[in-house]
Formats: structure tokens, sequence, C-alpha cells
């Protein structure tokens, strides 16, 4: 093994093992057994596992790791469509960790080749491992048809005292800083660091200030009174039910609050009407009705048609008016809502391919309503894991955000707690009020600093009636926005490759030897003469 080289740390059928238990353990950090600092223990195990590594066995470590993860994350796939698709999405996403393993392992490889700083290997190091971590995210949330962005680091910091760095640097920075924590604690151990106390202080420097540094603030501008509606009707693929059964339900989850006074907006969640009222005249004048009872607009949710596309699409409705303004929700779920690819993939499952018969189509239109008395920035379901969108939202003038979803197939799995955990983290990261409505719950309003302030519990139908804090002003995170990820994402594989370039060249002198190196001196001095 070359000079400076690390050794790995135990055999690789042991670390293996410590993979897979790391990825056990780090999906404990994630809702719903929602353990957070398990998410810290489960990434030291997974660096542990490659330090030493050479490529082939640091993928096979880290596909283990990967795979025990997403195994238990994602297992509310398999809840109606069996183990097919989770297992389908667990391996694929388990491959972008076994790459992401290799690029760690390389690091731990050539920075000790490349330096023999202290300094460098107790800070540079850990920063290089916690960007290429984030590489792998940045991958696993973009590719192939746009990515899954779920589980990602940051994303089990919900309720934990670092979830306000999201309001400065969003779940990229709040994960890249995750794993620099733990990264520097390891190189601080192997370092003997305790020989020499002076030498924590940057790991403990920025756990301490991720720890205690406040969310930014953004302005109050006032208050909206939003009534949402839990209608826990039979919403999912495979309820039974006729049209309008869905309709009904949230109707009559509606009624009671019909009486009320001063409701400025009624907000239905995704599916919350399976009538389309822009095609039936019926179904119009029901919104018509609603709207002119509360002299407020509301805001609901159906499937549309235009042309030979369908859309999964919001509205905007007023008595009189009808449907004044749309979003088609942008992320459509590729396999869900839409087949990719339809030709080569159906012939490899035509049983689950088949069940999907139409696909929706990504929408264009902004984020966004204007309801009036303040603007509403919108997600629809799985929107609201990319980061692109939210931010737009921000951008565009939003004042509160309203997230619309349907977890009727995910009853009783992790998948609606992941979710909350998700528009919490959003409420921190804009400084904005978020009323996260579901067709079965739990349902949800979270104040800007991501404190739950009404609820709904699941299975149950239900209304709230909520005075909501309405905020103006944009928080770093908005500001910079894709910024981080891409200065993240360069910066770290710039520094690889320059660590592997200088580790060559450093390992090429030293086989030359002092004597060859004299040599050439003296021929090079000869020659000037």
């Amino acid at each position: 093994m070359p000079e400076n080289d690390p050794r790995p740390l135990m055999p690789l059928w042991a670390a293996v093992v410590v993979a897979i238990a790391g990825g056990l353990v780090y999906d404990l950090g994630f809702p719903g057994a929602s353990i957070w600092p398990l998410a810290f223990a489960g990434i030291a195990l997974a660096l542990l596992s490659l330090i030493g590594r050479r490529s082939w066995a640091a993928a096979l470590v880290g596909f283990a790791f990967g795979l025990a993860f997403y195994l238990q994350q994602v297992s509310w796939t398999a809840l109606y469509l069996g183990p097919i698709p989770w297992l389908a999405l667990s391996i694929l996403e388990s491959s972008f960790v076994a790459g992401g393993a290799v690029l760690i392992a390389l690091a731990y490889r050539w920075v000790p080749r490349a330096t023999s700083s202290q300094w460098v290997r107790l800070v540079g190091l850990p920063l290089l491992i916690a960007g290429l971590w984030i590489v792998r995210e940045a991958a696993t949330g973009s590719i192939p048809y746009g990515g899954f962005p779920w589980g990602r680091a940051a994303l089990s910091q919900s309720e934990s005292p670092f979830a306000e760095v999201v309001s400065w640097a969003g779940s990229t920075g709040l994960g890249f800083i995750m794993v620099a924590i733990v990264a520097g604690a390891i190189e601080w151990v192997r370092a003997s660091g305790w020989r020499d106390l002076r030498t924590a202080i940057p790991v403990v420097s920025l756990a301490l200030v991720a720890a205690i540094l406040p969310a930014w603030s953004t302005t109050p501008t006032g208050e909206l009174q939003v009534a949402s509606v839990q209608g826990n009707g039979p919403s999912g693929y495979f309820d039974v039910r006729e049209p309008g059964d869905v309709l009904a339900a949230q109707l009559d989850a509606t009624e009671p609050i019909l009486d009320e006074t001063g409701i400025d907006v009624l907000l239905w969640p995704e599916g919350g009407s399976d009538l389309d009222p822009t095609r039936s005249p019926d179904v119009a004048d029901i919104f018509d009705d609603l709207s002119r009872q509360l002299d407020a607009p509301v805001v609901l949710n159906t499937v549309t048609v235009d042309g030979d596309e369908f859309f999964n699409t919001s509205m905007l409705w007023r008595d009189g008016e009808g449907a004044v303004d749309t979003y088609d929700k942008r992320n459509p779920v590729p396999f869900g809502e839409y087949i990719p690819d339809r030709a080569f993939w159906e012939p490899l499952a035509p049983d689950l391919i088949g069940l999907i018969q139409r696909g929706y189509s990504p929408g264009t239109n902004p984020p966004v309503f204007d309801l009036g008395q303040a603007i509403t920035g919108l997600a629809i379901c799985f929107d609201v894991i990319y980061d692109e969108l939210v931010w737009e939202g921000a951008r565009d003038g939003a004042e509160l955000y309203m997230f619309q979803t349907n977890n009727a197939d995910f009853r009783g799995t992790d998948e609606n707690a992941q979710q909350l955990a998700i528009a919490r983290l959003r409420a921190i990261e804009t400084g904005r009020s978020v009323v996260n409505i579901s067709t079965v719950g739990a349902s949800q309003v979270i104040d800007p600093s991501g404190r739950t302030i009404d609820s709904l519990p699941i299975d149950e139908p239900g209304a709230m009636v909520t005075a909501v804090e309405l905020r103006s002003g944009l928080t770093p995170s908005v500001v910079l926005g894709g910024a981080v990820p891409l200065i993240i994402v360069i910066g770290s594989l710039v520094m690889l490759v320059a660590a592997g370039v200088i580790a060559r060249e450093r390992s090429r002198r030293r086989r030359e030897g002092p004597g060859d190196g004299a040599a050439e001196h003296r021929g090079h001095a000869e020659d000037s003469a």
C-alpha cells in the first residue's frame, strides 16, 4: 500500500455488516422513528466502513448502506403495488449511493497522499467528504426523470436544533454541515486529537454554530383566516368508489364550518374533487355555492383535460367567476402519475405498468395564487420535495404556502410523517407559514418557525379554521437558491480531482527518489549553461 494511504479500519466483510447497520440506523433518524441524532450515527458508520477501501469494495459497501436505508425509507411504495416498485426504487437509489461511496473512498485515499498537513486532514478532508455526499444527493435528486430527492440527510432534522440552518443554506447546506461534523469528528479521533485539544476547534465550532444559529427572520405582514378540510373520502387508487364520492366526503367535512364568519379562503386537498367543475355545470354550482356562503375563494384540486393531455390541477375558484387561476402540478411522479418511456418499461412489468392508463403532463404555470388579501405559494403532493418550485413561489411573492396532498395510498406507513417533516422544513427554509392539507391526514398548519399550531388526526374527517400568519421578505436560502448545491457539487468534484492529481505527482516524485531528482537537476543546469 502506498505511503500515507489509510488502511481499512476493518476487513471487507465487516465493513459490509457495518454499512448495513449504518443504513438501518440512518433510517431511524427519519420520521416515523424520528430519533434525529441517529442520522449522525448512521452517517458515521457509513464513512467508517469506507476508509481505506478500494473502488470496487467501496461500491459494494456503499450499495449495502444504501439498500439497508432505502428498503426501510420507502417501504410504503410496496403497500398496494407489491415488492417490484419498492425493490426497483431502492436498488436504483442504492446504485447512486454506491457511486457516491466510490468518490468518498477516493477522497480518503488521495488527500493523505496529496498533503501531510494536519489541518488539511482535520478541516479540508471533512469538507470534501461532506461535499461528495452532497454530490450523490444531487444526483439522486435530479436523475432519472427529474430524480427522487427523498431521504436527503437534512430531512431527518426537522425537529432538531440544526433545523434552522435551512433558512440560510437550504436542505443541501444542512446536509453538507451534518456530514462535515461527522467526518470532522472521525478525523479528529483518527489523528489522536485529544493530545492537543485545540485540534477539536474546527469541528466543535461548526457543530455549535449550526446548533445555535437562529433562523433568518422574515417580516410579519398580517394574518389570513384559512379554512382547510380533510374529507377522509375514498381517494386512493385502489379504494372502491363511484364518481363524486370523494367530492361528497369533502362537502360533508366542510359543512360544519359553513356558518363561520371571517374566513378568507377555503382550502381542499389534492384530488378533493374527483369531478372537474370546469367540465360539469352541476359541480361548478357546488363550488359557486361554497364560495358564496363563505364569501371567500376556494382553492381546490382536480384532474383537468386539455386536448389529449391530463393535468393534476389546483384551481382558485370564485363565486360567479369560476376558475380565475390554475396551477398544474409541476412534478408528476414517474411510474405513479405517468409512465416515462412506456414502450420500454411495459414489457418488463406489464401488469403494473398497465395500471396507469392516464398519464399526467407537467405544468408550466406559476406556483402562486393571488387570493386578494394575500399571495399563496403552492405545491401539490410530491412537488414539495423539489427545491426550485418552493423557491419560485417565495420569489413570486408568496406570503404563505398551501400544500395539497393525497396520502390515501400510504395509510398506515411513514410516508405521511416524512412528508410533514419536509413541509416543516419548508416553513423554516422560507420563513413562511404552511397549511399542509391531506385527503386522509394527518394535516397540519405550521408556523414560520416550524411549530405545528393546528392539526387534524389521520383517517378522520375534519376541518380547521386557523389564523395563519403572513410573512414577506426572502431568506438567504431562497435568495441563494441553486447556487448552494452548484457551488458544493462543482467545488467538491474539483477538489477531488485536484487531490488526485497532486497525490499522483507526489507519488511519482517519491518513486523517482532523491538520486534521480538530483541527476535531473544537474542535467537542467548543464542545459542552461
